[in-house]
């Protein structure tokens, strides 16, 4: 970073008193939010580019993004452990198929420390406003630790990020323990409290098989059931661990076999819906084999097609449910009086801790609103029809703001770390294509980035997550899918191998006194 100029001497003008403290906000090349996967991934890239001066700033006190924020009972991952791993930070011990929070946390921290990302780490830096300033042609970074401005910015904030908890009536007054998934009390005792969980989601799916057998009674409040497959996870063996340290061909072939098979299940869910029907059936068999009541069993199949909502992947969630002292209430939360917590369906039920699993701000990300781009647009306003970029990647009007986990980049059944190592990639070819051919600053074309979207809109018309039949929080309120990507990683990483100069505006280094030009690159 640029050290801190000197004070000015005392009696100084205004104006250069104003200079002075405007030099003292260190500059960087550029500044990563968030310190999850996409920030190190974002971190890691720019050091292998020879991009060393940039800033990772970091709202908590550690690395590790929602791998840090989730580590309620029983959080893991439900994409194998050796295909959610940077492809250039292999970790040969991995303890089991599909590992835990401590293990993918621990992972990351040791990412920060092998590729010597801790020296650009500013951790309690919550970014409270982004704000490009077009007369200098940079960003104005704001946070609770101070400002930086910087050429570009990469937003790494993910979209599991900010919890949401909805806005019910009478919450307030509850009188017992309320805490969201994400954010779990690990000081409270659940041994033998009534318990309300809310939603059945995938961090739900882990929570209440963790919790039900030491809770005196557990309340699920279930708005709508999901679709559940076995989990096929196992310990991996010392002897595995021993081979693919020894021999790192093995672990890039279990990898590759894993990766594989995903992409052959794309087209599935993408181009031919029908062809989940066998998929459904395991599902089927799944809860017949895990629920024997057949009144809870009704409950618990859902009437829309597998895949149309995310697929959890569980050996203990439907026993969990059948349980003695576990209730399922078919409908959500409607309001709290008191300890009783009153259903959309009228009934009552009463708890000493209410657990919210119902989801993060994925569609509307908070972020939008800090970030302000050249005209003075907030991000939340330029997106209130929907989000939508180029790529994935870039915004028209927002100059050198790159995404990682943009819109329309999420998965429905693969790695989100191939997703991100792309959007990485692009990134860094962007970057250095500006350092290459002069310009400060680049923007994607109005053009561009509507056939983008809307070509991205027309695929996702035959996909399972719009022709399913159900609502699911990949949908915004209009109805329209902004966060999935409707292809396979490959047909991704292809899209965002290189940066098309086609497809963009760039913003030239202004000479002096001169105005600032924009030149639209033809392509």
């Amino acid at each position: 970073m640029a050290s801190s100029s000197k004070r000015p001497r005392s009696g100084a003008s205004a104006a250069t008193d104003t200079t002075a403290a405007q030099e003292t906000v260190p500059h960087v090349r550029v500044a990563v939010i968030g310190s999850g996967f996409g920030g190190l991934g974002a971190a890691v890239r720019l050091r292998r580019a020879g991009i060393t001066d940039f800033v990772v700033l970091e709202r908590a006190d550690s690395v590790g993004g929602t791998w840090r924020d989730n580590s309620y009972p029983g959080c893991a991952c439900d994409v194998p452990s050796h295909l959610y791993s940077f492809s250039f930070a292999p970790n040969p011990d991995w303890p089991r198929s599909f590992s835990g929070q401590p293990d993918i946390r621990a992972y990351l921290e040791k990412v920060a420390t092998v590729f010597g990302i801790r020296p650009h780490l500013r951790f309690n830096a919550d970014v409270l406003e982004a704000r490009w300033e077009s007369e200098q042609t940079r960003w104005r970074i704001t946070t609770s630790a101070g400002q930086w401005t910087a050429d570009a910015v990469v937003s790494a904030v993910g979209p599991l990020a900010d919890p949401q908890v909805p806005d019910l009536p009478g919450l307030s007054g509850f009188p017992g323990k309320v805490f969201h998934s994400s954010r779990w009390d690990h000081d409270f005792d659940l041994a033998g409290k009534r318990v309300a969980m809310v939603g059945t989601g995938a961090s739900a799916a882990q929570i209440i098989p963790s919790i039900q057998p030491e809770v005196g009674k557990l309340t699920v409040f279930q708005r709508t059931p999901a679709w559940v497959l076995p989990r096929r996870d196992r310990e991996i063996t010392q002897l595995e661990r021993r081979l693919h340290r020894r021999l790192p061909v093995t672990a890039k072939i279990r990898r590759g076999a894993l990766f594989a098979l995903r992409e052959i299940q794309v087209d599935a869910f993408v181009r031919r819906p029908g062809l989940l029907r066998m998929v459904q059936q395991l599902a089927e068999r799944h809860i017949a084999q895990g629920v024997a009541d057949p009144e809870l069993r009704a409950k618990l199949t859902p009437d829309y097609r597998i895949g149309c909502k995310r697929i959890l992947l569980s050996n203990t969630y439907y026993p969990a449910l059948s349980a003695a002292n576990t209730e399922v209430v078919s409908s959500g939360l409607r309001e709290v009086r008191g300890s009783t917590l009153v259903a959309a369906d009228g009934s009552e039920h009463e708890a000493d801790a209410i657990v919210f699993g119902t989801g993060f701000h994925v569609t509307d990300m908070p972020i939008g609103a800090r970030v302000f781009g050249a005209d003075g647009t907030s991000l939340a306003e330029e997106w209130k029809d929907g989000m939508e970029a180029l790529r994935g990647s870039t915004v028209h009007g927002f100059p050198n703001l790159f995404f990682v986990i943009g819109p329309n980049t999420g998965l429905g059944n693969s790695s989100m770390i191939l997703m991100i190592e792309s959007q990485l990639n692009y990134m860094v070819d962007a970057l250095t294509t500006l350092d290459s051919i002069g310009a400060t600053a680049m923007q994607p074309t109005v053009r561009a980035q509507r056939q983008w979207n809307l070509e991205l809109q027309h695929r996702m018309d035959r996909t399972v997550w719009t022709t399913g039949g159900c609502t699911s929080w990949y949908l915004d309120p209009s109805g329209k899918n902004t966060v999935l990507w409707p292809g396979s990683t490959t047909s991704f990483r292809r899209a965002t191998r290189k940066v098309d100069l086609g497809e963009y505006e760039l913003i030239m280094r202004p000479a002096p006194a001169v105005a600032r030009t924009v030149q639209e690159v033809s392509a």
